[in-house]
């Protein structure tokens, strides 16, 4: 794993979950000060600048993160455990939607339904190439087909994130209507 790699999950420790290790607090919207981050995280013996946060930002394969306008604040775009409103926009899914997870929860997901757990929401992709890739990190993986069509039917609320993914609560397991080994 690179050096920028490494900062970039450090970064989304920090923006997601636990701002308070580098002593910087988020407001309501899960905004950081730009200033204070770099500030913060230097103090920790790790050493970042504007130039190596811009590059963390501009290639982060999953585009985790934003600036505001005048790149003075930064938030990740969604994934967080911490309660902030991220301004999310209420979207009507495609008929289907993918969720990656590992072959050993299945059994699980089976009794109790897809659950956000310590996230905001369950995390949704819209192909299962991306979803193949998020199971992947939880181990052997599988991809649970939704159907988002009978969700939205059901009076379940979707929303898209700046970075492509789509978010919703826990998702019964009755609208998995297939899974991909």
């Amino acid at each position: 794993m690179n050096d920028l790699t490494k900062m970039g999950k450090y970064l989304s420790l920090i923006l997601r979950h636990k701002p308070e290790i580098i002593g910087i607090e988020l407001d309501d919207h899960g905004w950081a000060e730009v200033s204070a981050l770099i500030e913060g995280i230097n103090k920790t013996g790790r050493y970042i600048d504007k130039e190596i946060l811009d590059k963390i930002v501009e290639t982060n394969n999953k585009k985790r993160y934003q600036y505001n306008v005048n790149q003075t604040k930064i938030r990740a775009n969604q994934g967080h455990s911490i309660n902030v409103d991220v301004e999310l926009q209420e979207k009507s899914p495609p008929n289907l939607l993918y969720h990656g997870t590992a072959k050993k929860s299945l059994e699980n997901i089976k009794k109790s339904g897809i659950k956000k757990m310590e996230r905001l929401y369950v995390h949704l992709s819209k192909d299962v190439e991306t979803a193949k890739n998020v199971g992947k990190r939880h181990g052997l993986p599988v991809v649970l087909v939704i159907d988002t069509k009978a969700m939205v039917k059901d009076g379940y609320i979707f929303y898209y994130s700046n970075n492509g993914v789509w978010l919703c609560d826990d998702i019964d397991y009755k609208y998995v209507k297939k899974v991909i080994d």
